[in-house]
């Protein structure tokens, strides 16, 4: 193993992408009384079965312990069942329900803050609503925010009814986090009954997946929302990374070869914004391991998406080393520890052995 970033001669590993497991009644307990018939009810766990593979996805006391088998030192948390909650068009109910959510999630991260790192979530409908939630979650310790990546229909991310929300985030320091199936996408016949099947299935898993945050990041850079906010950071996450070099570089040629005729609201080419504000995670893309040595160094950091089935734990070194066991010591640091303690500017305890 090497042998960066501890005194010790250990590998300080932190998963820039991790999952916690919502109880049950997590938002009915937490929600204001006139909403405790509306608000939803998350399926009971049971673990082993579904998303909750491991306890510590619900009990952060067994998560640490599960962490340390895995050889992690901390973890980025992302919601599980809350995450289809982005499609929903009751703009109040979202509000309550993630605000709940909220609550419950910075109990979570309190029994051990410098090692669970939680990423609030935040309805966007009514920006003014969204900024306060913002600014009370920070005050409350967690790290970011995390918005819809499939935008309702009638707020493309390009509209000015974000720009208060841009600028707090940028003010806080607070980075703004796209998470696969949040929002009015793809998906959201899914979370309503109407689930694909067959081989629109993999439609779904990939391309129409992979769409959704292309169009993300397109429309940040190209309607000038990150020239305009350059403190702001943004991060797509569980989205992979091997797209990202191929599409900086088609942006950069036709950004380049059209810009004197037909003039974008923005000033560098598309790569740059990305270099200094944008930033992916993955954790099974052998081909984004393939580019690291010329690309993405500091901008791209791994994980292990504990607890779902799909996570790595507990041989995330083993697959660390696969993909990135050809890098250089200082590169393969960069991604399994420092961009994920520069960008939310943390620090880390002593690793775990």
């Amino acid at each position: 193993m090497a042998g960066n970033g501890s005194d010790a001669g250990f590998e300080v590993i932190i998963s820039s992408d991790s999952h916690v497991m919502e109880p049950p009644d997590i938002i009915a307990e937490r929600a204001p009384k006139a909403f405790r018939d509306q608000v939803p009810r998350f399926p009971a766990l049971s673990v082993g079965s579904s998303f909750q593979t491991h306890p510590g996805g619900s009990d952060p006391t067994q998560r640490i312990k599960e962490m340390e088998t895995d050889g992690l030192s901390a973890e980025v948390l992302y919601p599980t069942y809350l995450l289809p909650q982005y499609a929903m068009d009751d703009a109040k109910l979202q509000e309550v329900t993630f605000q709940a959510y909220n609550d419950w999630l910075i109990e979570y991260c309190n029994s051990s803050p410098k090692r669970l790192l939680g990423i609030a979530a935040i309805s966007i409908y009514d920006v003014d609503v969204a900024v306060k939630e913002l600014e009370r979650c920070a005050k409350a310790g967690m790290r970011g925010s995390l918005i819809w990546q499939a935008p309702h229909p009638d707020l493309p991310l390009y509209s000015d009814h974000y720009n208060k929300f841009w600028a707090a985030s940028q003010d806080l320091n607070m980075p703004v986090h796209l998470h696969i199936l949040t929002g009015h996408g793809y998906h959201k016949t899914t979370v309503f009954g109407n689930k694909r099947t067959g081989v629109e299935a993999y439609r779904g898993s990939v391309n129409l997946k992979l769409k959704e945050v292309i169009d993300d990041v397109f429309e940040l850079i190209f309607y000038g929302v990150l020239e305009r906010y350059p403190g702001m950071k943004i991060v797509s996450v569980e989205n992979e990374i091997g797209w990202m070099p191929f599409m900086m570089q088609q942006w950069d040629y036709y950004y380049n070869r059209f810009k004197k005729v037909n003039p974008p609201p923005f000033s560098k080419n598309p790569s740059e914004y990305f270099k200094t504000q944008i930033f992916g995670t993955f954790f099974r893309d052998t081909v984004a391991g393939h580019n690291f040595e010329w690309w993405g160094q500091d901008n791209c950091m791994w994980s292990n998406d504990y607890p779902h089935g799909n996570s790595t734990w507990p041989e995330s070194k083993k697959y660390i080393d696969r993909d990135l066991g050809h890098l250089p010591a200082d590169i393969r640091k960069k991604l399994v520890y420092t961009n994920v303690k520069q960008i939310y500017n943390i620090d880390i305890p002593h690793p775990v052995q």
